[in-house]
């Protein structure tokens, strides 16, 4: 009887659908894998839906995004691989550190609790949010000028339009707030289990030109995973910004974590 595929499970961030993940879906369908694409808490099953019923997510935050994931996963045969972008590159590493995945690829992940570095245009990205606190209980839409510069400030703007139109939703502000202060709140929900010596392995991506979350932050979340270890690894794309899970070059993201993936499995079946 042949063994079942390996099921991936894709996590969206902010502002983008779940439906974001099918061009990788289907290169990881051909590539033997099992995609899985969840939604989080209260959101629509299409962008048009989603983008009529915002509120349906206000106020829903990282423990009830993680929590609506693991529930999926364990309804999973098998152990998934995990494929999370901003947000979503966080409660990947939440989960995989939990134990629920067999590996997992963060990609420009949220900011994790001890994680302190910053830039000028990660402040600028997030700003117009963080600046009035009654929105963690909202769901906000980034304007198309938004858009542009913090996720499609690396594409022409034809294409930042182009995805503007596609792919974004109102999403809750609730998890911005939440990374942004796990420093200084007490049992944040923005922790990770870095220093599991027993995790699956873990990939790091990061976009040099990004914006919301810049290269330094991404390099910082590496240097926490220091006392385990597990397998992590790290790798840049110089010429790309935030949106490059959606935009013209994400191919290249999805190909360079098969090649990762395979060669990271080669090396547990050798062990």
């Amino acid at each position: 009887m042949a063994a079942r595929p390996t099921p991936v499970v894709f996590i969206h961030g902010l502002w983008l659908h779940s439906t974001s993940w099918e061009g990788w879906a289907d290169v990881f369908r051909d590539a033997g894998y099992e995609p899985v694409l969840p939604e989080w808490p209260g959101v629509p099953p299409t962008v048009a839906e989603a983008r009529l019923r915002g509120d349906d997510q206000a106020g829903v935050g990282l423990t009830e995004i993680a929590d609506a994931h693991a529930r999926v996963i364990r309804e999973l045969d098998t152990p998934p691989v995990l494929v999370g972008h901003s947000v979503g590159g966080f409660i990947a590493q939440h989960l995989l550190g939990e134990g629920l995945g067999a590996a997992a690829v963060a990609i420009c992940p949220g900011q994790i609790r001890g994680v302190k570095a910053i830039g000028p245009a990660q402040a600028r990205s997030t700003f117009a949010f963080l600046s009035n606190p009654a929105n963690t209980r909202r769901a906000v839409s980034l304007s198309p000028e938004q858009f542009r510069y913090a996720f499609a400030n690396a594409v022409p703007e034809h294409e930042s339009d182009e995805l503007y139109e596609k792919w974004t939703i109102p999403s809750p502000a609730r998890p911005l707030f939440q990374l942004a202060l796990g420093n200084f709140t007490p049992h944040s929900p923005a922790r990770v289990d870095t220093a599991n010596r027993t995790r699956g392995p873990l990939l790091l991506l990061s976009g040099k030109l990004d914006h919301t979350v810049p290269d330094i932050l991404t390099r910082a979340t590496l240097k926490r995973y220091r006392h385990s270890a597990a397998i992590t690894e790290y790798r840049r794309f110089d010429d790309r910004g935030h949106s490059l899970v959606v935009d013209h070059g994400w191919p290249e993201l999805a190909d360079a974590s098969l090649t990762w993936l395979r060669r990271t499995t080669s090396l547990a079946a050798a062990s």
